[in-house]
């Protein structure tokens, strides 16, 4: 008979934690409403919002984490203890190596100069450093300031160097979604160039293979109306400000973004956001997936009546 996972029954009056282990692989969602009879999606998704689900001992939010055969799975008793919030972002997930964050549009990544304006990099350093004053943190790749979604934080130096040498190799899914000006035809493609960088910092696009770094946008239409559409974005390199330059390429810029062409800013921002990084643990080599949910400002714009 297939072994299965049976919670132990709690003694009268005492709260304990259910340790369940993973068979088979699946997401975790489907996971705990298999495994703990009585929960529904909202049940869990409570657990999930109050942080007493760990796998392997670390604390997970995303309802469809990918997980393994052997994994450990806890629920915890007890909600786990509210790390602080900031005003510009989300904590989405920490552990001993890493701190994936959902950034608001509006904060910068990391100062550029000697000022005191909040960043991403000087709220999560002050946070690691309540932990523990000798704690550091080290940004794994940027986004522009009003771009929002997902991020990478790594907790020491030659975590971020596994991070940043095997990017593009263990980099499964970056999904964009971008608020674009018009419609674009077709509806789905691919756009290839070679970008390069002037003195001015103002990204340039060209076929010209010895013109700068090839740079590969896959994008398709998900939502039209009010002359803007919702680009989800595909992306198999990573190059400054590509998204950026490609739908100037393709003839559609991001709404907001005048520097790359746009003439409009319906959303007092620019219309990019980071939906979905996934990628193998630099450490574990453990499949790791994050979202961040799309900006209500760009579902607004599509549903305004002309």
């Amino acid at each position: 008979m297939e072994e299965t996972n049976r919670p132990q029954r709690r003694p009268r009056g005492q709260r304990s934690n259910i340790d369940l282990t993973v068979k088979a692989p699946g997401e975790l969602m489907a996971f705990l409403l298999a495994n703990l009879p009585g929960k529904n999606r909202n049940n869990i998704k409570s657990l999930l919002k109050n942080k007493q689900i760990l796998v392997d001992g670390n604390v997970y939010t995303q309802y469809n984490h990918p997980l393994q055969p052997g994994q450990a799975v806890t629920v915890t008793a007890e909600r786990t203890a509210q790390s602080a919030q900031y005003r510009g972002l989300t904590l989405l997930h920490e552990d001993h190596n890493l701190l994936i964050i959902n950034k608001h549009a509006g904060l910068l990544s990391m100062a550029t100069d000697k000022g005191n304006e909040r960043t991403a990099y000087s709220i999560l350093s002050d946070y690691v450093k309540k932990q523990n004053p000798k704690n550091k943190i080290f940004i794994v790749h940027r986004l522009d300031r009003e771009t929002s979604g997902v991020m990478v934080f790594a907790r020491s130096e030659e975590v971020q160097r596994l991070m940043q040498e095997s990017w593009n190799a263990t980099t499964k899914q970056r999904t964009y979604l971008a608020l674009v000006e018009g419609v674009p035809e077709p509806p789905a493609g691919t756009i290839t160039s070679y970008l390069r960088e002037s003195k001015a910092l103002i990204v340039y696009s060209s076929q010209n293979p010895e013109g700068g770094q090839l740079a590969v946008t896959n994008y398709s239409v998900q939502k039209a109306a009010n002359g803007y559409a919702l680009l989800k974005l595909e992306l198999e390199t990573g190059r400054k400000n590509q998204i950026r330059v490609h739908m100037q390429d393709l003839g559609h810029p991001i709404a907001g973004d005048a520097k790359y062409g746009a003439t409009t800013d319906p959303i007092g921002r620019l219309g990019l956001h980071a939906e979905v990084l996934a990628f193998d643990h630099p450490v574990t080599g453990q499949a790791m997936r994050f979202d961040a949910p799309t900006p209500k400002a760009f579902q607004s714009i599509l549903k305004q009546v002309e």
